[in-house]
């Protein structure tokens, strides 16, 4: 895998529940070369998401409690309309993905299953990152 010049590197927004996966997760994105900022939930998403802070791309589990990973996305496209999104789900979840594109086209949209493989992580992000929604 390519690690990308720290100098340019991108910055993920990762949301997750699962501890161990949030933790690992966060670990192969630092490896790739990213910078990650690695929360819990959509309501801690949503208040980062209200900062200066800089994020180029948000991870996010479909499967969160409380606010779910579509209702995380369309809110927090309502603070950061261009903002690029990698859903992450145990399950095919191609049906949800293709309901989030079509409602917001202007913003890039993917989707991953878990566990990952690592080459197929790497390229989604590279895709994802390089369509440059973040702000």
């Amino acid at each position: 895998m390519t690690e990308i010049d720290c100098a340019s590197a991108k910055t993920i927004l990762l949301v997750e529940d699962d501890n161990v996966v949030r933790e690992l997760t966060a670990e192969v994105l630092s490896e790739f070369g990213y910078r990650v900022h690695a929360l819990r939930d959509g309501p801690s998403a949503l208040d980062f998401l209200r900062s200066a802070q800089q994020v180029d791309l948000l991870m996010s589990d479909i499967g969160l409690p409380g606010m779910d990973g579509r209702e995380l996305v369309e809110a927090a496209r309502q603070l950061r309309p261009t903002l690029s999104v990698l859903f992450a789900s145990g399950y095919d979840e191609r049906e949800l993905l293709e309901e989030v594109r079509a409602r917001d086209s202007a913003a890039a949209t993917g989707s991953i299953v878990k566990p990952y493989d690592l080459k197929v992580l790497a390229s989604r992000l590279s895709e994802l990152t390089d369509q440059g929604g973040g702000i």
